[in-house]
């Protein structure tokens, strides 16, 4: 399997009325994401953030699990917050993963509203293959990434869709999902 990253993006994000705003960091998002990534294998995982108060606040988080009193009372939390390095773009994210699978990986875009991309079955496939470039997953918060980063992107994921026409998954959710989709074993 080639290289797996996943990046977490809060600026630029979309709020629920489509305006391009920067989205806060939560903790939340940071603990489950990051262990859903370990997980399913992911090499890193980057939270994109502009703003050097909002880095520090999820220097602090993951900290607290990998020095402080959580790296002892939950090693499990600490060994995939390990996972996290905290980027202020999305440039940083991608040098940093170059650095470790030697070659930048295609930007995949994700989305709720994504159609006309690839499907999970394909980015598996492509995984799978011994002479693939590796991927980063991009997931944004609040309302979602803004546009400007499809247009980075080198692939676009079609959205999760459920049986009926709901469709507002946490961006925790979705992230889980798509590693479980990309990467997943039935048993």
């Amino acid at each position: 399997m080639s290289g797996l990253f996943v990046c977490l993006i809060h600026y630029p994000v979309l709020d629920r009325n489509g305006r391009v705003v920067t989205a806060a960091i939560t903790s939340l998002d940071l603990h489950d994401i990051a262990r859903s990534a370990r997980t399913y294998g992911v090499q890193a995982m980057y939270v994109v953030h502009p703003v050097a108060s909002q880095r520090e606040f999820a220097l602090r988080v993951i900290d607290h699990w990998r020095l402080g009193y959580g790296r002892l009372y939950d090693s499990r939390r600490r060994e995939a917050l390990e996972l996290i390095e905290v980027v202020p773009d999305l440039e940083g994210a991608l040098r940093a993963s170059e650095s470790v699978a030697g070659v930048a990986p295609l930007l995949v875009y994700t989305s709720a509203r994504a159609s006309g991309g690839v499907s999970c079955a394909q980015l598996r496939a492509h995984l799978d293959s011994a002479t693939s470039l590796p991927l980063m997953l991009m997931f944004g918060t609040g309302f979602g990434l803004a546009p400007v980063m499809r247009e980075r992107a080198d692939l676009v994921l079609n959205a999760i869709r459920g049986p009926g026409d709901y469709n507002h998954l946490s961006v925790r959710a979705a992230a889980g999902i798509i590693l479980d989709r990309l990467v997943g074993r039935e048993r």
